[in-house]
Order: structure tokens, then C-alpha cells, then sequence
């Protein structure tokens, strides 16, 4: 039944900030005129990786699951997954750049 509620209750955290990033990002996005149906993908990928790289150094330690599996990621993992997941969001105003430029 922990098990359980502790997915749950990460599910539901996943959800709600997941929901609020993409929003504020498609807004940001959608001010500075980036296409959001080409490139608006960008910010669900990023906050999965940034979920990931939370739960595996903060949260899987938090509850009450004591398996012997926990272990953090290396540091350097940790770093290039939150550049990645940064790049990500600075990816799509320079795809537009690059891209939508020759269109008009």
C-alpha cells in the first residue's frame, strides 16, 4: 500500500508542475512568436528529465522505501542531464530563428 501511495503521490507531483511548466513556457513561447506545434514539445521532455534527475538525488529518498537499489546519480550525470533539460528550453527561439526565417 506505500508503495502504492508514494507513486501516487509522485504521479500527482509529476502532473501539477509538469502542467504549470509547459503553460508558462507555451506562453513564453507563444509571446515571442515561436510555432508551438512545431517545437512546443520541448518543455515536456524537459521537465521529464528534470523530474528524473529530482527523483533519483532527492525524492526516491524522502519516502519510505528502503530497497537496497537506491542510490544516487553521479554528479556528472546529474549535470549533463540538467543541461540538457535547460538546452532544451533555449532550443526551440533558435530552431525558429534558424528555420521560420526563410518562410516569410
Amino acid at each position: 500500500m506505500r508503495v502504492f501511495l508514494e507513486s501516487a503521490l509522485i504521479l500527482v507531483m509529476f502532473v501539477l508542475v509538469s502542467s504549470i511548466w509547459v503553460i508558462f513556457f507555451g506562453s513564453i513561447y507563444l509571446e515571442i512568436g515561436i510555432d508551438i506545434e512545431r517545437y512546443g514539445w520541448t518543455p515536456y521532455v524537459s521537465i521529464l528529465i528534470l523530474f528524473l534527475v529530482l527523483y533519483r538525488n532527492k525524492l526516491q529518498f524522502r519516502g519510505r522505501n528502503k530497497g537496497k537499489d537506491r542510490e544516487k546519480l553521479p554528479k556528472l550525470i546529474s549535470k549533463i542531464l540538467i543541461f540538457t533539460a535547460i538546452s532544451l528550453l533555449f532550443l526551440p527561439p533558435v530552431l525558429s530563428f534558424f528555420f521560420n526565417s526563410h518562410e516569410n
